[in-house]
């Protein structure tokens, strides 16, 4: 069913072209998720708990910054590329004014971030490592993924973030061997970073041809007004899904939190499984509802049953065997984690629906204002629910209300995908 699925909704080029960037990207999210496994319990045993709190806490306040300068380009700028990547000189206008609006952005982060390192006391101690680890947000502004997932050529990068990656990945085990060096862990992983953006940007500077300009600041405007509703979407997604952590802290205590927080870290690794697939499809989508939006949007409907189907056979032996899956993982005394990991299991499949509605459908769509109100709503629900169900039920009303919010953003970009491709079809 799945292979005569693919076939119908590509032609074999288009087909070649999916599967090569869908691979690509699994291997970009396989590393992302992977080392991270690999290098945090060497780290805990080298460091302390201590210090690798540390470490964590810096990559916790860097994330931020790395939301503000992704600002959404993955998916607008891919979009751009996309529509246009058969015009060169179109092409090279968008790559430098999204390159200069991300450094712009960069800017304004550094001085934010060494304002605070410098300036509140509880970073005096270990102000180095946080300053290190600010690395990772200047790796990520430099590489230009979205550039080659909208011209649906991922090859070349992945092999650069591959090699770049496991080369400093391999430098932690290999210098860092007591907590003085503990400084080292965030630079080489942001050597791995900055290295693979660098590496990017020559490959794009000798194989496209394109003159790097700084664009004035109209342009930065111009780019930051495009993504604004996107950006704030995934702002208030990453705020809302922090808050149940820290609320639940505030209410019932760091044991509640450890049982939700564990649960809910294997519930989303199941969900980023989508991942590479989505990405893939998305500058696909774009040129074929330009084309035909009655013909894409059946297509996907298509995926998205199959997807959610094809979720199923992963998640119910998740569910049958959560005790033995918490335990593998977080070891004995788990088991109120896996009551919530059970609960949990629908954040997946939900995430997969809401992909393919908002982002496939709404974004392809230019209705980025729609997509960013049920994500607004959804935000207010999120924080009022969570405010009495913790109260009243502690680490199972956060969880319940998780997956009310992700049952409501379904259902809000599901109504208004129909009601604008219905629109479309009139019209």
């Amino acid at each position: 069913m799945i292979k005569k699925l693919f076939h119908k909704l590509f032609n074999s080029a288009e087909r070649r072209t999916v599967v090569k960037n869908m691979f690509s990207l699994s291997i970009l999210q396989g590393l992302n998720l992977l080392l991270p496994l690999v290098t945090y319990p060497y780290l805990i045993r080298v460091l302390g708990k201590d210090l690798y709190g540390t470490i964590l806490h810096a990559a916790a306040i860097t994330y931020y910054f790395q939301i503000l300068t992704e600002y959404s380009f993955h998916m607008t700028a891919t979009k751009e590329v996309s529509v246009h990547a058969n015009d060169t000189n179109k092409l090279h206008s968008i790559f430098n004014e999204v390159f200069t609006t991300k450094m712009f952005l960069l800017a304004g982060s550094s001085v934010v971030m060494a304002i605070l390192v410098f300036t509140i006391p509880f970073f005096e101690e270990q102000r180095l490592i946080y300053l290190l680890t600010f690395g990772n947000v200047i790796g990520q502004a430099i590489f230009p993924v979205w550039f080659f997932q909208g011209l649906q050529k991922m090859k070349y990068i992945t092999y650069f973030n591959f090699i770049c990656k496991i080369i400093f990945t391999a430098a932690i085990f290999i210098f860092v061997k007591k907590p003085q060096d503990a400084w080292l862990a965030p630079l080489f992983t942001s050597c791995g970073y900055i290295s693979a953006g660098i590496v990017s940007l020559i490959y794009i500077k000798k194989l496209f041809k394109i003159p790097f300009q700084r664009k004035p600041f109209k342009k930065v405007k111009e780019q930051l007004k495009i993504g604004r509703y996107l950006f704030l979407s995934e702002l208030k997604i990453s705020l809302f899904t922090n808050t149940n952590t820290l609320l639940l802290g505030f209410i019932a205590g760091e044991a509640a939190v450890a049982y939700f927080a564990s649960a809910e870290k294997v519930a989303r690794a199941i969900g980023n499984i989508y991942t590479p697939l989505t990405l893939a499809l998305f500058p696909y989508m774009v040129k074929n509802m330009n084309r035909d939006k009655a013909s894409t949007y059946s297509d996907i409907l298509k995926i998205t049953k199959t997807g959610s189907l094809l979720f199923l056979v992963i998640l119910i032996p998740s569910f049958i065997w959560s005790d033995l899956i918490m335990e593998i993982l977080f070891g004995r005394g788990m088991e109120n984690a896996s009551l919530i990991f059970r609960i949990l299991l629908f954040i997946p499949v939900a995430a997969f629906i809401d992909n393919m509605f908002g982002k496939q459908v709404l974004l392809t769509l230019g209705k980025d204002n729609l997509y960013f109100r049920v994500i607004s709503v959804a935000a207010v629900l999120n924080l009022t629910m969570n405010l009495y169900l913790t109260y009243q039920y502690s680490y199972m009303g956060t969880a319940i209300a998780l997956i009310i919010t992700h049952i409501f953003i379904d259902i809000g970009m599901y109504w208004y995908a129909k009601r604008e491709m219905n629109n479309a079809t009139v019209n």
